[in-house]
């Protein structure tokens, strides 16, 4: 495991050299493709080195982090052409990539703590430092206060389990039965709120718009999934309240993703859309998560991959448009099959993976996401039925709204995407769809 950690570390230097931008870039490429080499099928913790390992649940989540960083790097070209501080940009990527590999792959509950907060900090700083608007203040006190109050108690639990069991080594965690049910509220309220669940999503889209494309892409593609697995790796410890009280989050977070729907369908600004269509999305993985059963765990691995992907993708696309027009709005933003006649069809693509529509690895997660809440209870498909079909109403006006139409009277002109914008897009668009092939992955 030290071996990827110590390649990212050693590009630091690099990225502070001038003109090395697309060094480090083709650099993360290539670790991507290494690690990717390196698929290790079976379940257990292999690679074990200094508190480090990964199993397969890790490993998705570690290449999807190199994977969309090193996207961020390909989206984020304004930063190095007209020299916004490139290489303080390109470290505070690598040290997020740090944070992110050291989170997904800790062995021990309190260093996955550690990490996980401390990748709130080159966040913090890509908002403040490349974001747009000058309520990017504002967004990133959120970001903060929402993740930190709702996960300082559970590093106090933490200390209060490592009492007990004289340990916080993942393999040796064992069910504390019905003897600490503050450990059961506090340490699932802190991953609930980093996923986020309905009643304390508002610090995502915030965030999200105010955010520069490169923030919004590892927002959406990796910091949302850090929730899940976190949530995954601690159903050990509380399995057994986890049936008493699982119920109450599974029915919060549904209902909350059609409420959330509902939002979606009145947003005019093309970010905002899209980050509450994450909140949506993330509430399905809530619920699978919940039922702990197995079709819920691989699915919400499926669908935390797929639409990390999709999610960034569809960022990238509304980038594409603001650079070129300079606003996010749908009112200015319609007719675009106009305008950008070539990128219709990436945003049909992504839009159509988004909704789920096969063959992209959306469809395959929230399957198997349908099997597990139904088999859970049979009530909440109705639940299910109102968020697939508000899933693909919300995303069709998204498309329709921003391609067809009379287009805004200040365009005067057509202007086609960059050679790295089309790059982009099917480096989304293509393991998306591509790992459905694989789906055994995900289902061993």
């Amino acid at each position: 495991m030290l071996k990827y950690l110590f390649m990212v570390l050693f590009l630091i230097p690099i990225c502070l050299l001038k003109n090395c931008w697309w060094l480090v870039h083709s650099l993360l490429f290539l670790l991507s493709f290494v690690f990717m080499i390196f698929v290790y099928s079976y379940c257990d913790v292999n690679m074990i080195s200094y508190c480090f390992g990964i199993d397969y649940f890790s490993f998705g989540l570690i290449l999807l982090s190199f994977w969309i960083c090193s996207l961020m790097l390909t989206a984020s070209s304004s930063v190095y052409l007209f020299s916004y501080y490139s290489s303080f940009f390109v470290f505070f990527v690598l040290l997020l990539l740090i944070m992110l590999y050291c989170s997904f792959s800790s062995l021990s509950l309190l260093s996955f703590y550690i990490f996980f907060e401390s990748s709130l900090i080159p966040t913090l700083f890509l908002i403040l430092g490349w974001g747009y608007q000058p309520e990017r203040l504002q967004a990133g006190i959120y970001l903060i206060f929402y993740t930190l109050v709702a996960s300082l108690p559970l590093l106090l639990v933490l200390f209060k389990l490592s009492f007990i069991l004289n340990t916080l080594y993942f393999p040796l965690l064992i069910d504390c039965g019905s003897f600490y049910f503050m450990f059961y509220v506090f340490s699932l309220f802190a991953f609930l709120v980093k996923m986020p669940m309905f009643l304390f999503h508002l610090w995502l889209p915030k965030a999200h718009v105010e955010a520069p494309i490169s923030g919004s892409m590892i927002l959406a593609g990796v910091l949302l999934k850090l929730g899940g697995y976190g949530i995954f790796r601690i159903m050990k410890v509380i399995s057994y309240l986890g049936l008493s009280f699982n119920y109450f989050w599974l029915s919060l977070s549904l209902f909350g993703g059609v409420i959330i729907s509902f939002v979606c369908f009145r947003q005019v600004d093309l970010k905002s859309l899209i980050a509450y269509s994450s909140v949506a999305h993330m509430s399905m993985v809530i619920g699978g998560l919940m039922t702990m059963n197995w079709w819920g765990v691989t699915g919400s691995l499926s669908l935390m991959i797929g639409h990390g992907l999709c999610s960034s993708g569809l960022f990238c696309l509304s980038n594409i448009i603001y650079e070129r027009l300079g606003s996010r709005s749908l009112m200015i933003n319609s007719g675009m099959i106009n305008l950008m006649p070539s990128m219709s069809l990436w945003w049909f693509l992504l839009s159509s993976s988004n909704m789920a529509a096969p063959p992209s690895l959306n469809l395959l997660g929230e399957f198997s996401l349908l099997n597990s809440i139904v088999s859970w209870s049979s009530y909440m498909i109705l639940m299910l039925v109102f968020l697939s079909f508000f899933s693909a109403v919300y995303t069709l006006y998204m498309y329709s709204y921003s391609q067809h139409g009379s287009y805004y009277s200040g365009i005067y002109t057509c202007s086609f995407g960059y050679f790295r914008e089309y790059h982009l897009l099917f480096l989304h668009w293509f393991p998306l769809n591509i790992l459905c092939l694989k789906g055994e992955y995900f289902y061993f």
